[in-house]
C-alpha cells in the first residue's frame, strides 16, 4: 500500500537507526514508487540531520553530528517537557519582552504561556511558537524572519540574526541538545546555534529549559560556557555533575523533579 511522504520519511528514518545504511533501490521497492522519490525523501531527511548521503543511498548521522527529527524530539519525554515548560513559564513575569527559542521545549513553554495573560513581547525564531501565540491576548509576537528550516519551522540566518540584534529583551529562554561540565552549553545545527548566541547578548537572563537526556551530553556546536547562563529548569537529578557545576558557576539551577537547587 502507497504511504505518504511523512510516512515514508519516518520509516526511513526508523531503518537507519536499526541498519545504519539504506538503498535507494531497495526503498524504492519497499514502498513501490521511484528511486527519484526516493531520493527527494534522502535529501529532505538529510537537510534535517538525521542521514548523510553517500554513492546508492544514504548513512545515519551518528555521534556529535545526530540530529533527532522534530516530531521525534517533540514525542520523546513530553510529559517530563510540559512540567519543565510550567515552572518556566512561573519564572517570567507580567510585561516582560522574551525571546523564545524554537525547537520542542520551547514550543512546550509557548503552550504553557498561553491563559496567562502576562502581557508579554515575545521574539522568536519559530514560526511554531509564533503560530501557538499569536491570538493570545495581550501579548504581542514578533518573528525573526529568515532562512526556514524545513521540518524545524525555524528561521535562521543573517536576518534572524539581525533582527535579534536590533532588540533589548529581558529574557531568552533556550533550548539546546547538551549540557556539559566542560564543554557548556551546546547544540546540533550551526544556523540555529548563531541564533541562540545572538538572542543570548541581548537579554538581561538566560534560562536554559532541558530535559535530563540532555545533560552530559556534548553535541556538535558550542553556544556558551556553563557561567553564562543564569537558570537551568531541568527534570534531572540535582546532584547529577552538570548540574553540580552549573551551580559552582553561579547558575541557578530549578529541578522540577526534584525540587530547587
Amino acid at each position: 500500500m502507497t504511504v505518504d511522504a511523512k510516512t515514508r520519511r519516518d520509516r526511513i528514518e526508523q531503518r537507519l537507526r536499526s541498519d545504519f545504511e539504506v538503498g535507494y533501490a531497495e526503498l524504492a521497492a519497499e514502498f513501490d514508487v521511484s528511486e527519484m522519490t526516493i531520493r527527494r525523501d534522502v535529501e529532505a531527511l538529510e537537510a534535517l540531520g538525521v542521514l548523510r548521503r553517500v554513492v546508492g543511498g544514504a548513512i545515519a548521522v551518528k555521534g556529535k553530528d545526530a540530529e533527532p527529527s522534530f516530531a521525534t524530539r517533540v514525542a520523546d519525554a513530553a510529559e517530563e517537557k510540559r512540567h519543565i515548560a510550567d515552572a518556566v513559564a512561573d519564572l517570567v513575569s507580567h510585561g516582560e519582552t522574551l525571546i523564545l527559542d524554537s525547537g520542542s521545549t520551547a514550543l512546550a513553554v509557548a503552550r504553557s504561556l498561553r491563559g496567562r495573560r502576562l502581557g508579554l513581547t515575545i521574539v522568536t525564531p519559530s514560526i511554531l511558537v509564533a503560530l501557538e501565540l499569536v491570538d493570545e491576548p495581550d501579548t504581542t509576537v514578533v518573528l525573526t524572519g529568515g532562512e526556514v528550516r524545513p521540518g524545524e519551522l525555524s528561521l535562521v540566518g543573517p536576518t534572524a540574526e539581525d533582527t535579534l540584534a536590533n532588540y533589548n529583551c529581558d529574557t531568552f529562554v533556550m533550548g539546546v541538545a547538551g549540557i556539559d561540565v566542560d564543554r557548556g552549553i551546546s547544540d546540533y545545527h550551526h544556523g540555529e546555534s548563531r541564533v541562540k548566541r545572538s538572542a543570548s547578548r541581548r537579554v538581561d537572563r538566560v534560562i536554559v529549559a532541558a530535559d535530563k537526556s540532555k545533560l552530559g551530553r556534548v553535541t556538535f556546536v558550542s553556544i556558551a560556557a556553563l557561567a553564562d547562563i543564569g537558570v537551568i529548569v531541568t527534570d534531572g537529578e540535582p546532584d547529577h555533575p552538570a548540574l553540580v557545576a552549573a551551580r559552582g558557576a553561579g547558575v541557578e539551577v530549578i529541578c522540577v523533579a526534584g525540587g530547587a537547587a
